[in-house]
């Protein structure tokens, strides 16, 4: 990294010390590359892929904890706190999970089973390193009138595997904080179908602790009074919120151009405003909002590049690709 050891550069930590944390998602790859940024900036980190099912359960009889075993040590051994991400999803799942090894697939009690089996030996393994964790992610149908969207969990264990998904990780580790966690979060319809699910999980005294807000935003989209909507819409559930996987892309949804090298000087005005308003809209709500996590800490590692356009690069954080501060930082610095 080229400008973290500036003294004059803010660190993110102190900067919102008083706030909430600040945290960068990582792989074995960015602990390596990004070592100095996410030391100097960040107090908190979460896997990005190595705590998801497929990465570390690719068979019932066999677990590879070695990269998310990397990944808490390098958080432990630079003083930073650790989320974990996600134990029950319907993607990046093993197929093993749902099949009865006869071509078929399993009944639900079994399908319970291993979910409360995976959960406690993963949960287990990382107690009292793990401080909160991402235990159901993204259940939520995007479109139309269903609650749900169709899955595997879904149409084996029926829509009481998310209660059980919670029960079972409250068991594992009463300490650890427990959330549900999505994406479109803002958008209108499914703010209020988040809202329905959290709600009756909280009526039916299930242990969930708070609510992820993804926040994969754009330099357009949400509006702020649709952040500002779905923050007040959570946060009158009583539960902790956390922004737990924020970046900015440069294109609009339906831009698909490909020809771009660097960002055009529009783009970097529009991120760096961006990104300033959601920081006085987080400083806002500071008593609900405990964490801001980044999707990443710097633009020459972002899930953005090749998603979902092939070929393209993406911009979408406060470093550029040497690291150096974006005029999105000091705008988000500076308040």
């Amino acid at each position: 990294m080229e400008a973290s050891n500036n003294r004059d550069i803010p660190k993110l930590r102190e900067v919102f010390g008083r706030s909430f944390d600040i945290g960068a998602a990582v792989n074995p790859r960015t602990i390596r590359s990004q070592r100095e940024l996410l030391a100097y900036h960040f107090n908190s980190l979460t896997p990005e892929n190595e705590m998801k099912f497929e990465s570390l359960h690719p068979a019932e009889d066999r677990y590879t904890f070695e990269q998310a075993d990397e990944i808490a040590d390098f958080a432990a051994s630079n003083g930073k706190k650790l989320r974990g991400h996600t134990l029950v999803w319907h993607n990046q799942t093993t197929d093993w999970l749902f099949q009865d090894g006869k071509g078929g697939t399993v009944d639900a009690e079994t399908l319970l089973a291993r979910m409360k089996s995976h959960i406690h030996t993963v949960m287990k393994r990382y107690k009292d390193r793990i401080y909160a964790w991402d235990v159901v992610n993204e259940v939520i149908a995007d479109e139309g009138p269903e609650l749900l969207r169709r899955s595997k969990w879904l149409d084996i264990a029926g829509e009481g595997f998310i209660a059980k998904a919670f029960e079972y990780a409250h068991e594992a580790d009463p300490n650890a904080e427990l959330y549900y966690n999505d994406y479109n979060e803002s958008h209108s319809a499914k703010r209020e179908k988040i809202y329905t699910l959290v709600k009756g999980l909280i009526d039916r005294d299930v242990p969930i602790h708070g609510v992820g807000l993804q926040a994969h935003w754009n330099i357009h989209q949400p509006g702020l009074d649709e952040i500002r909507a779905a923050i007040e819409r959570y946060a009158s559930l009583g539960l902790q919120l956390q922004i737990t996987e924020l970046d900015v892309s440069v294109f609009d949804h339906e831009d698909r151009r490909t020809d771009l090298t660097e960002p055009s000087e529009r783009m970097k005005d529009l991120l760096a405003e961006r990104y300033g308003r959601f920081f006085e809209l987080f400083r806002e709500y500071r008593q609900h909002v405990a964490a801001v996590t980044f999707w990443g800490a710097a633009d020459d590692y972002t899930w953005l590049d090749d998603f979902p356009v092939k070929g393209r690069k993406n911009w979408p954080l406060l470093f550029d690709e040497r690291h150096r501060p974006k005029e999105a930082f000091w705008r988000v610095v500076n308040g």
